[in-house]
């Protein structure tokens, strides 16, 4: 296997930082299969080119350096999901969740990594939480719009569904790029697409059904 200190060449055009190589040192030994726990500063530091005192000029420890690492993932994910509108449609969704699962493949190792190290430390626990919260809110709003322009049964709890959709959504996204090959990816997002459509966008009420 050739080795993974080497460090690769910068972007024309795109100057790096001490920072960014650390974040890519540390996503490339995850990808590598290093467990994130077993991770040492050092090996990080040399992975990435700096000094040991330089990796602390920029992170606290190791679980900021994940936080920050984990926060990219997610506010790209919220920006492609947020685009989307129930008026866009199914086949929109569609898109949008194929786009999700390429953002969260490009981010398998990062992810694995997080579930982890939430086993055993509270703080990135609470930060995880504290990442689905604006994705559970959107969808909380989107529902209830739905339910006031009567295009969502009324009796539909959308507080609820939203955990629904968004906790189990996301837990699915993990086990698919963790666990599927990519050519399913397409296939996958259209299902998960038709499920939240077909299951809470447009289910019939609960007397009709």
């Amino acid at each position: 296997m050739p080795s993974i200190t080497r460090r690769r060449a910068a972007k024309v055009g795109r100057p790096t930082s001490a920072e960014a190589d650390i974040l890519a040192a540390t996503q490339r030994l995850l990808i590598a299969g290093a467990s994130f726990t077993e991770l040492g500063v050092q090996q990080i530091s040399a992975e990435a080119g700096v000094a040991r005192s330089t990796f602390y000029s920029h992170f606290r420890d190791k679980i900021d350096l994940l936080v920050r690492l984990a926060t990219e993932l997610m506010s790209s994910t919220f920006d492609i999901t947020s685009a989307w509108t129930p008026a866009d449609g199914p086949d929109r969704l569609t898109d949008v969740f194929a786009e999700v699962v390429g953002v969260y493949r490009e981010h398998a190792a990062v992810r694995r990594a997080l579930a982890e190290v939430a086993a055993y430390d509270a703080t990135v626990r609470a930060f995880w939480a504290r990442e689905l919260a604006p994705f559970t809110d959107f969808t909380i709003r989107l529902l209830r719009a739905e339910q006031e322009a009567g295009r969502v049964p009324a009796d539909l709890d959308p507080v609820s569904a939203a955990r629904v959709i968004v906790t189990g959504g996301e837990r699915a996204l993990v086990d698919h790029v963790t666990g599927a090959d990519p050519g399913h990816d397409a296939a996958f997002a259209r299902e998960l697409a038709l499920t939240w459509w077909h299951g809470v966008y447009r289910r019939p009420s609960w007397h009709d059904a």
